[in-house]
């Protein structure tokens, strides 16, 4: 470890946060599940394919445009099961809430949540709560943890993406972490910015049952788009190209990263998914995916290639090539 302490950065999502599953949780927790480091752990039973997975939330403000801290629980971990192709089934949700915390609000984020999962087609089936003293915590923190089923013949991972395979998102990225970041107020700027905070069971079933030649999908969320792409190249063991050109960011994203020194490849988002899958079947995949309302502006970025191993390049609008690598500090913290 670089320090002895825990920095806001561990938390990002990036280089220092696989540096601390690398050297303090796997060591100890080690088996082959955890070990892949998947969205979510994959497992056989009796009755089939099982996918579980837990999250926690900690998002300040609590309320933002787009959603609120509810919203974005019953998201997360909706979409962490459905990456791995589950049907999510049931969740249970507990709450960390301080005392002097407004019960209007926490009514507002418990009718948030129901509202959510209803939209995601789940149940809320088990949860608790905890009460610290004032101070103690900001607040309300979330906790949620998933459980769904993986039809038989779904085998999706990180370990996955092979050359000739492109690369594929659902439309604009950074919005989530640009929507809170201002929501804050600590920015004299103004902007229609909405988080993109969805459940993306609905377009996974469509992507799964259009094409069988997908290899790999993920949800850009801390670290953004940049460090995902990362992941499934070390873990696949391949390299990984995206066109700049071809990457979707909304003008004002660009503007206020240009403005704050911000780069929206890495920013937080909670509505987004990165798609690997055999070039032949592409077409049928974007036409797909362009029918759900939340895949109206997708679009392919980039393709896997044989070299460089496990790197990640951007092809810039010069046509010259970077090395995106992990995130290495904390753009902005708090924002799931």
């Amino acid at each position: 470890m670089t320090n002895d302490k825990i920095l806001l950065a561990h938390g990002a999502g990036g280089k220092l946060s696989a540096e601390l599953i690398q050297k303090i949780f796997l060591p100890v927790f080690d088996n082959e599940i955890l070990n892949g480091l998947e969205d979510s752990a994959v497992f056989e039973c009796e009755s089939g394919k099982l996918d579980f997975t837990t999250d926690s939330f900690v998002v300040k403000p609590l309320f933002f445009p787009g959603g609120d801290i509810g919203r974005l629980s019953i998201c997360g971990t909706v979409n962490d099961l459905s990456v791995m192709g589950a049907t999510p089934l049931y969740l249970s949700v507990s709450f960390i809430i301080e005392e002097g915390f407004s019960l209007n609000d926490l009514e507002k984020i418990a009718h948030s949540m129901k509202t959510t999962a209803k939209e995601a087609g789940i149940s809320i089936v088990a949860g608790d709560t905890k009460v610290v003293e004032r101070g103690a915590a900001d607040n309300l923190y979330v906790t949620t943890a998933g459980v769904g089923k993986i039809a038989d013949g779904i085998n999706l991972s990180c370990s996955n993406a092979a050359p000739g395979q492109v690369v594929i998102i659902n439309g604009y990225i950074g919005d989530h972490e640009m929507a809170v970041l201002l929501a804050r107020g600590e920015f004299s700027l103004h902007s229609e910015i909405k988080s993109d905070c969805a459940p993306l069971n609905g377009l996974v079933e469509a992507i799964l049952k259009t094409s069988g030649k997908v290899s790999c999908m993920r949800d850009p969320t801390r670290g953004g788009l940049a460090t995902v792409l990362n992941e499934v190249a070390e873990a696949s063991g391949v390299g990984i190209i995206v066109d700049e050109d071809l990457i979707p960011v909304r003008q004002e994203v660009k503007s206020i990263c240009d403005l704050l020194g911000f780069d929206p490849l890495y920013l937080a988002n909670e509505g987004k998914i990165v798609v690997f899958a055999d070039e032949n079947d592409a077409d049928i995949i974007i036409s797909a995916m362009k029918k759900h309302p939340l895949g109206k502006n997708t679009a392919i970025i980039g393709r896997v290639v044989e070299e460089p191993k496990c790197k990640v390049l951007l092809e810039t609008r010069i046509k010259g090539h970077r090395v995106l690598g992990l995130l290495s500090g904390e753009q902005f913290p708090r924002i799931c």
